[in-house]
């Protein structure tokens, strides 16, 4: 347990990263800070919407800047392919190409060893890829991962890592990666030219082995990059699984530095993660569950597809705050209903459209209550709240939930 209920402002800086830590709960680990970027201060807890190819699908930059994001994700392996580093240079970087005028994140193209193995080898050199666009060969090697990295612009950008799934059971193909990474790192500082306006974030690997983990905790943490990433997760792997790395980690790493957990976004998964001391978050699938009529609410999802919605007329979610939910007018009136994305889900462009600003906004609103609960000294009222809607009789918590929080000190069966 934490010795203070709160605690005065704390911060560290680095060439063009401020880390502010303003809260911390005096139960979990959970923390609330502000990161301050090239391109704006953004607050901590806070999830990553992912615009993968400089554009986040069904949504326009003014429309993603509307649901309070200040911080989204590009990816470097497929900017690389198109529109290419040439064009990037020319239009002077990724934030000019899409409208941008808030921070970027950039994955290194490391990911693309799992999502696209059939299509990569690896080597101490680096990754060679056939381009899924017409197959032409590509090497990415963390030299010129951090090249595309720095000509895309990103305030943040990724170390190329090697990443392995983590419920691989080749023990000596696991340590070979994470030793790998913490060499690819070395060369990434290395190559990285502009770092008084872009930060550099390690990733930590090691798959499930803990005590694997913790060595490359020590060894990233040594390399004082102004950010630490968590990698390798949400790869099939057990949810105990998962909490047990994200904890041993988070209680390695530095206070005063961002902590983030790559390639997550289920809310569950959020909400456990904050209280085991993460802050940041990532992932497509708020965005691509939008896709298939599917909505995210406090009460759980629902699947605007079904024929029960086709004759109601209430909003996406009662209460909710994003664009697509609010009344129209002083009168009270809804604008968009259950009714209209269901009479459109299978046919029209619009339903994904309006479902995915929808879901941005849950996920960005529900790490802004959650930052608010820790400010407050709340959080644990808070996650008890949020379990609590989403299994309203009180039974059927996930158990690999209600052992991790037990591990921080919240009971959700008291």
């Amino acid at each position: 347990m934490w010795a203070v209920k709160r605690m005065a402002s704390t911060s560290a800086s680095s060439a063009a990263l401020t880390f502010e830590l303003v809260a911390k709960c005096s139960t979990t680990r959970a923390r609330a800070s502000v990161m301050t970027l090239p391109h704006g201060p953004v607050n901590l807890p806070m999830f990553m919407p992912v615009a993968t190819q400089a554009s986040l699908k069904g949504l326009t930059p003014e429309q993603l800047e509307g649901t309070g994001c200040r911080l989204c994700l590009n990816n470097t392996y497929h900017l690389g392919l198109k529109p290419g580093q040439e064009v990037l240079d020319a239009v002077g970087g990724a934030h000019k190409l899409q409208g941008w005028n808030h921070n970027i994140l950039t994955d290194s193209g490391g990911f693309q060893m799992v999502s696209l193995l059939k299509l990569a080898t690896v080597t101490e050199e680096g990754v060679r890829f056939l381009s899924p666009h017409d197959g032409t060969p590509m090497l990415l090697t963390p030299e010129h991962s951090i090249s595309l990295q720095n000509s895309i612009g990103s305030d943040i950008i990724m170390q190329l890592d090697d990443v392995l799934v983590t419920t691989s059971p080749d023990k000596v193909r696991m340590r070979e990666a994470m030793e790998r990474s913490v060499r690819w790192l070395d060369r990434c500082i290395a190559a990285h030219k502009n770092p008084d306006s872009q930060n550099l974030f390690c990733i930590i690997q090691g798959g499930l082995d803990l005590d694997m983990r913790r060595e490359c905790c020590k060894e990233m943490v040594a390399r004082d990059t102004p950010g630490i990433a968590i990698g390798g997760l949400s790869g099939g792997e057990a949810k105990d699984d998962f909490c047990r790395v994200v904890g041993a980690c988070n209680q390695l790493l530095p206070e005063l530095k961002p902590r983030y957990v790559m390639g997550i976004g289920y809310p569950e998964d959020l909400v456990v993660s904050v209280a085991l001391g993460a802050d940041m978050f990532d992932c497509v699938w708020p965005t691509r569950t939008a896709r298939f009529g599917n909505a995210i609410t406090k009460d759980g999802m629902l699947n605007l597809k079904r024929e029960k919605y086709a004759a109601d007329f209430g909003p996406i979610e009662d209460g909710c705050g994003c664009p697509c939910c609010r009344p129209i007018d002083e009168e009270g009136s809804m604008g968009i209903t259950r009714a209209f994305v269901h009479h459109n889900a299978a046919k029209e462009t619009v339903a994904a459209h309006l479902l995915t600003m929808h879901n941005v906004w849950y996920q960005l609103n529900l790490m802004r209550e959650a930052r608010e609960a820790i400010i407050a000294d709340r959080f644990p009222a808070f996650v008890r709240e949020f379990f609590g809607r989403l299994y309203p009789d009180g039974q059927g918590y996930p158990s690999w939930a209600v052992d991790a929080l037990q591990g921080v000190g919240i009971d959700l069966n008291s």
